[in-house]
């Protein structure tokens, strides 16, 4: 059985979970999607997905395991959302925009994994290993 981890990662992976969801929160309130496509959930993923794959190339992310575990699955997992993105992609198909629900719900994967693709040579396999190492990825 693996051991719980420290509490200082658990308290870390918890702020910046509350961080990443208050920010996702605000955007959403300041940037309210009307009919149509879900442009800010999208947006919210897309940059969410490259900020992480970002992670890595930062010096400091890759030396501190509690800044990793802040960032990457405390605040941009807080921030990302798959749930929202699922539940508006239900939203268009029962509005029978089977179109639009298939463009958002495919789009949103496609951007996501092009963001991550191009960000990630930002960081060397050996800085990529390292935050991986990290726990920063999770």
């Amino acid at each position: 059985m693996t051991p719980p981890p420290p509490p200082r990662l658990l308290v870390a992976a918890a702020l910046g979970g509350a961080l990443g969801a208050v920010a996702r929160w605000a955007l959403g309130e300041a940037f309210p999607d009307s009919a149509g496509f879900p442009w800010t959930v999208f947006a919210i993923n897309v940059a969410g997905s490259a900020a992480l794959a970002l992670l890595p190339a930062l010096p400091p992310v890759r030396r501190s395991r509690e800044l990793a575990v802040f960032l990457g699955p405390g605040v941009l997992g807080g921030f990302t959302t798959l749930s929202a993105a699922s539940e508006q992609t239900r939203a268009l198909l029962a509005a029978g925009d089977t179109l639009l629900a298939g463009s958002y719900l495919f789009g949103t994967l496609a951007a996501c994994l092009v963001a991550v693709a191009l960000v990630s040579h930002l960081a060397t396999p050996a800085e990529q290993a390292e935050f991986e190492a990290e726990e920063g990825n999770e």
